[in-house]
């Protein structure tokens, strides 16, 4: 990590979360793709805000964390390069853990807690199961359980960092397999999880580019859909 722009911290910009309820990310990162090389931000937060630093490290980021008190983590973000954005890493991929915002309503330090076990399942270092293959068993296990709010972002993220159609067309056909036809007629065909799928085998039949499918996907099923918001 560079040093020297420690020095300069205390002159970013601030964007002061705390109090905020709504989902922020998108201002964040936009800000944060706005910023030229030598610049930097400063997130104020009621708990250390983990899942940024893999987002903003994937556009170049260093970052220091400063902890104030138990309710107050300024979280200080230096731009080092810039980074074209590839979702191949999962670190850039779409829908951080927004709902951790949830918990930070209830008790900051049950946000903490929440965050620390975030970082444990899904960023552990050498992880004996890939991402992509979590973001699969994941998706299965929200559809087993009837949270299809939850299965559409992951089959999203899971495509956006490489899973393919015929992954999930297996993986729905193992749904009629072990929930059968009928509640895959009434209750899984009609969900938000299945209009996502059908988008990009749609897209991609007609010869669209990861993208262009990532784009429309975003657009359609993203955080303004109030079938897959978490906050």
């Amino acid at each position: 990590m560079s040093e020297f722009w420690m020095q300069e911290k205390e002159t970013f910009d601030v964007i002061d979360v705390r109090e905020m309820t709504n989902n922020f990310l998108p201002m964040i990162l936009k800000k944060a793709e706005q910023l030229a090389v030598g610049q930097g931000l400063c997130i104020v937060q009621t708990f250390e805000p983990k899942p940024l630093y893999s987002a903003l490290a994937n556009m170049g980021y260093e970052h220091e964390t400063d902890k104030i008190s138990d309710t107050e983590y300024r979280s200080y973000f230096y731009r080092k390069e810039e980074v074209e954005k590839t979702y191949k890493s999962g670190a850039d991929m779409p829908f951080k853990p927004t709902a951790i915002v949830n918990f930070k309503n209830i008790d900051h330090q049950l946000a903490n807690i929440t965050v620390d076990f975030w970082e444990l399942i899904w960023e552990k270092e050498d992880a004996a199961i890939d991402v992509k293959t979590k973001l699969l068993l994941s998706l299965s296990n929200a559809v087993g359980a009837n949270r299809f709010r939850q299965a559409t972002r992951e089959l999203i993220k899971a495509y956006a960092i490489g899973a393919t159609t015929e992954e999930f067309d297996e993986i729905f056909s193992l749904f009629i397999w072990n929930q059968g036809a009928g509640n895959f007629s009434s209750v899984i065909g009609p969900s938000t999880l299945y209009k996502a799928y059908l988008l990009i085998k749609k897209k991609e039949k007609a010869g669209a580019s990861k993208a262009l499918i990532m784009e429309a996907l975003m657009e359609k099923f993203g955080e303004n859909n109030p079938e897959v918001k978490t906050v």
